[in-house]
């Protein structure tokens, strides 16, 4: 479907995993997007790493989804990661990149280098991001955890 002035509409859920926080962790997507005839399609997608922390894997989630899409796009972006959500709706990300990924408390941003790989990404789509409660019923949040472990397990 086509909204917000003209770019296509899509609708994105996340979710990262991870055991022992660091341990191993996944990660998983669900892309969904209405075609011009009323049709929708979805996608999913998931990876991990066999040594990460849970905030890397809710990062990667976002990043990989928004990274999947080939033209600049309308997102929303459904999340139960407060740390990704409050980072980027109070702006906080902005200033720890301009302070040179330090934070207010002068201690070093955590996962610099993933949220460079999304501040470009936040720019080349209109991405308005919703908070869900994790663990708490959400259908396709549940289903992006169910994604993330399983992707998890295969590291443990």
């Amino acid at each position: 479907m086509i909204l917000n002035g003209g770019l296509p509409q899509v609708n994105m859920f996340s979710d990262g995993a991870c055991s022992g926080n660091p341990g191993p962790g996944g990660w998983g997507t669900i892309l969904q997007f209405t075609d011009a005839a009323g049709k929708m399609h979805e996608k999913e997608l998931s990876g991990g790493e066999a040594h990460t922390t849970n905030n890397r894997m809710e990062l990667m989630g976002v990043i990989s989804g928004l990274e999947a899409l080939v033209k600049p796009c309308a997102v929303t972006v459904t999340t139960d990661s407060k740390y990704v959500v409050d980072s980027i709706t109070k702006r906080w990300v902005y200033g720890w990149q301009r302070n040179g990924w330090v934070k207010s408390d002068k201690k070093p941003a955590l996962n610099a280098d993933l949220w460079e790989r999304l501040l470009p990404l936040l720019e080349r789509h209109k991405v308005t991001f919703c908070w869900v409660k994790g663990h708490a019923g959400h259908p396709e949040n549940e289903r992006c955890d169910a994604l993330a472990v399983a992707r998890r397990e295969k590291f443990a």
